[in-house]
């Protein structure tokens, strides 16, 4: 094996460790102070190393400014008997639908979510809050400045996400060719 080759190697296992031993996000400029490496450096390294994981029960997950090692969710159950852990209940489907429309339209306000939804969704708000899945943002500076909320690194990390790009594609829903008929009947 070439000295390039063992150093890549040597680098990579340093990653592995650093991540292993925190449990949580790492950012590349960290890693990067510490193996007096370039944070772009570290980051393009921790892509390639991602590839590594695809058959293990854990994965690296790369975000925009940080890496991650953490278990694969199908292993959720076993890690959580394994631990002691008990379930903590599935999100409501409000809290899920707002969930969406954060994740998708972010930064929002409560008020925006509120109008997409056509229901209150102050109690959705404080599930997502209180299980770290949204946080405030910002304000947006109209009357009043309410709250921007939007999406965190933990979302990302729960739902197997390295960044929001990866949410799958949401086709727009446009009214079918019978509904058009169906409202100019109706007039």
């Amino acid at each position: 094996m070439s000295k390039k080759n063992e150093n890549i190697l040597e680098i990579e296992r340093t990653i592995e460790a650093l991540l292993f031993a925190t449990g949580d996000p790492i950012t590349y400029e960290k890693i990067g102070s510490l193996t007096e490496l370039t944070p772009g450096q570290v980051k393009s390294i921790a892509l390639d190393m991602q590839e590594n994981y695809a058959d293990r029960g854990i994965q690296l997950l790369c975000y925009d400014t940080a890496c991650q090692l953490c278990t694969k969710e199908k292993y959720e159950d076993i890690i959580k008997d394994c631990l002691g852990i008990k379930k903590n209940g599935a999100l409501s489907k409000s809290s899920l639908e707002t969930l969406a429309i954060i994740a998708y339209n972010q930064p929002v306000t409560r008020a925006y979510v509120e109008e997409v939804r056509g229901v209150d969704s102050a109690y959705a708000f404080g599930i997502l809050l209180q299980r770290e899945l949204i946080e405030i943002k910002g304000r947006l500076d109209v009357p009043g400045r309410p709250n921007l909320y939007g999406t965190t690194k933990d979302f990302l990390r729960i739902f197997g996400l390295s960044s929001l790009n990866e949410l799958p594609k949401v086709e727009v829903l446009a009214p079918s060719e019978e509904t058009e008929e169906e409202t100019k009947t109706e007039d």
